[in-house]
């Protein structure tokens, strides 16, 4: 019996084409967007203004329609598995993450406002978006330890 998680169950087969394109054509499609989620995800661990919760948990969707291997595999990696799970389960940030997000959005974003920046609005702008991207990733609840 396959594992039901309840963030999945939309047939993407019949909104997208009304299930006439082959499934194993989709399939190919699905893991393709998958692969490219994940790697918009992974940047985003180092690009602070790229969202990485959202691109991890599409990848894990089509991932999860498109090839099971390919969702195992995401699922039980060492670092990317378990942020997945804890946020789908939980809906919640360890604070270590947290804490280590934050920090690096406010030392690029303050960089880019002191030495980047040429005109006052720009400064302002980059100002506002740590603030912005500060209060989406600190209005999540806290992990504690399990």
């Amino acid at each position: 019996m396959r594992d039901k998680i309840t963030i999945f169950e939309v047939n993407l087969e019949d909104i997208l084409w009304g299930g006439k394109l082959a499934r194993s054509s989709m399939r190919y499609i699905l893991a393709f967007l998958g692969s490219v989620s994940l790697l918009l995800g992974v940047l985003g661990i180092f690009v602070p203004v790229l969202p990485t919760t959202p691109f991890l948990l599409l990848s894990a969707a089509l991932y999860l329609r498109s090839s099971r291997k390919l969702y195992d595999w995401l699922m039980s990696h060492r670092h990317l598995g378990p942020y997945i799970k804890n946020f789908q389960e939980h809906k919640a940030i360890p604070l270590r993450v947290k804490i280590v997000s934050v920090s690096l959005v406010w030392i690029t974003l303050l960089y880019c406002a002191i030495f980047v920046a040429w005109v006052w609005w720009m400064r302002l702008l980059f100002i506002v978006i740590a603030v912005g991207v500060s209060a989406h990733i600190l209005h999540y609840r806290t992990l504690k330890q399990l």
